[in-house]
């Protein structure tokens, strides 16, 4: 090997990192689009023991990914966006304890535009961890030893591509930008069983939920669309949706869909996606999910973040904006109506997932003509 893959972070022996944290702590496709960063970390890092610092959503993914030995839950008073979690001092000083515990080598924090990595930095200095390292445009001090400086593009460049300036920015080897998700088999167990139960071989899904409710297309237009992909495709639309969401998908799924809100696990969702004909939702976390599984994929694509950075990846895709001078926001809530996600009729979702089925039947060369 040469000098320049044995050293990391600028002249570190990759003897030396037998234990590396992984950080992101924001939801689900987040993570998810950090999966190829912690492949380079892996790749460089064959025999250490690596660990992803997330939420309740990026564990999940964590847990579907080998290149990961072990997932940290942690809920960051910095990811709190809805002012939920009770002011604790004891819960933060246990975090640091169990990192502390853990012994780490090394932390890489990754974040996404306009995050700070300077609480998950000083966590990580407090918890002794001695080298940190994060892309940051604010002055970090002594809490990060290897401070980058993310490349501002115009557009701006996907999140898969970000995580890995980072990672490359450490010395650690290219690879591909290809994101990880690997359901067990007991997920794919899970998902043959409720296919079975509902008689379902080939379908649609359409997962009409999102985190934030300024990147849900209205339910009351989703049901359209299951409606008529169910009339014209001749194919079932599964309706999924969390622990939280039965309503939500049985009011979308009416009485041409099958709802599945809250009937499935993570890894069992996930493995639904991977055989889906096609899927059809927000821009929001099962968007990536579908794009990591290389599933064609319609995204009705809000006009809160910019889509070249958000959008789908690698995989056959339709892509679904309506253009309005507000975009991008930023925000959660959307307070002028919604004029974004509105101005796309049923249809319009409709012909594009129809034209995706069309084309997963055409061969290559024709797709490509």
């Amino acid at each position: 090997m040469n000098e320049a893959a044995s050293h990391l972070f600028g002249g570190m022996e990759k003897e030396a990192l037998r234990r590396v944290l992984l950080v992101r702590l924001d939801n689900l496709g987040d993570v998810l689009l950090t999966t190829p960063a912690f492949r380079a970390v892996r790749q460089a890092l064959p025999e250490a023991h690596l660990a992803l610092l997330a939420g309740p959503a990026g564990c999940e993914v964590g847990r579907l990914n080998p290149d990961v030995d072990e997932t940290i839950l942690y809920h960051a008073p910095n990811e709190d966006v809805y002012f939920e979690l009770p002011q604790n001092p004891k819960r933060e000083l246990a975090a640091i304890k169990t990192l502390e515990e853990r012994d780490f080598d090394a932390a890489i924090i990754f974040t996404s535009y306009k995050q700070s990595a300077l609480p998950a930095a000083y966590l990580c200095y407090l918890a002794g961890i001695p080298v940190r390292a994060a892309g940051s445009f604010e002055g970090p001090g002594s809490l990060l030893t290897h401070r980058h400086r993310y490349e501002e593009t115009v557009p701006p460049k996907h999140e898969t591509l970000r995580g890995l300036e980072l990672t490359e920015s450490l010395s650690f080897p290219p690879v591909e930008p290809e994101m990880v998700l690997v359901p067990r088999t007991e997920d794919e167990e899970g998902a043959a069983q409720l296919l079975e139960r509902h008689g379902v071989e080939r379908f649609v899904l359409v997962h009409p939920g999102a985190s934030a409710s300024s990147r849900a297309y209205p339910p009351e237009r989703y049901a359209e669309v299951v409606e008529e992909l169910a009339g014209q495709s001749g194919l079932p639309v599964l309706v999924t949706g969390g622990p939280n969401e039965e309503d939500l998908t049985r009011r979308v799924a009416g009485s041409a869909g099958v709802s599945l809100g809250g009937e499935t696990s993570f890894g069992v969702f996930a493995s639904l996606a991977g055989r889906a004909a096609v899927v059809v939702t927000n821009n929001t976390g099962t968007t990536h999910v579908a794009s990591a599984l290389k599933r064609p994929v319609v995204t009705v694509f809000a006009g809160t973040n910019p889509a070249e950075q958000w959008g789908p990846w690698r995989t056959p895709n339709r892509l679904l904006t309506h253009p309005v001078p507000c975009a991008p926001c930023y925000k959660r809530v959307c307070p002028i109506g919604h004029e974004c996600l509105t101005g796309i009729a049923p249809g319009i979702v409709v012909d594009a997932a129809l034209r995706l089925l069309h084309e997963s039947l055409l061969p290559v060369v024709e797709v490509l003509r």
